[in-house]
């Protein structure tokens, strides 16, 4: 894949370690419980509905979160958005594991990548990991400093309040 805005792409897929150089975020929040659970908050994460939920403009060129998809992140409050151009990474749908990652291209504001997973745990638990690594890449983000990092962790923060939610209102959804 070309066209990102860092060598380090893939980096979010395994655990650790994160790159040198970036801010790291690893934010993980307790979904709900059992294998419905776990489809409906992996299908929420792979359709981008969690993002959307979130309050995120979120433009695709497909309906599901696979490898090589641009996604178009719109960013910002009120009048002031900001797109900030993504692409998928990578994405994995297997037994316990459902999630993908993103990382940033040309006019992204940010430099790095960001992973959203679904993990069904062997007693049953269902948990969102969100995982990043950034830094800035323009004048407005640089400027930003340490408060960059702190929005980052709300939005983290509320991916996951928001997930556990679209799970116990929507339930699973059909493929």
């Amino acid at each position: 894949m070309t066209g990102f805005t860092y060598a380090e792409v893939g980096r979010t897929r395994a655990p650790e370690p994160l790159p040198d150089g970036y801010n790291h975020l690893r934010h993980r929040t307790l979904i709900g419980r059992g294998r419905s659970a776990f489809r409906a908050a992996g299908d929420a994460v792979l359709t981008f509905r969690m993002h959307r939920a979130v309050g995120v403009g979120i433009r695709s060129d497909a309906e599901r979160a696979l490898p090589g998809v641009r996604v178009d992140v719109a960013l910002g409050a009120g009048p002031v958005r900001i797109v900030a151009p993504c692409q998928v990474v990578w994405s994995v749908d297997e037994p316990n594991r459902i999630g993908f990652a993103y990382g940033t291209l040309r006019g992204h504001p940010e430099c790095g990548e960001e992973s959203f997973v679904v993990e069904l745990s062997d007693v049953g638990d269902v948990w969102l990991t969100v995982t990043a690594f950034s830094r800035p890449a323009h004048w407005s983000t640089r400027l930003g400093g340490p408060l960059v990092p702190i929005f980052q962790h709300a939005y983290a923060r509320r991916c996951g309040r928001v997930l556990r939610r679209l799970v116990r209102t929507t339930g699973p959804r059909s493929a």
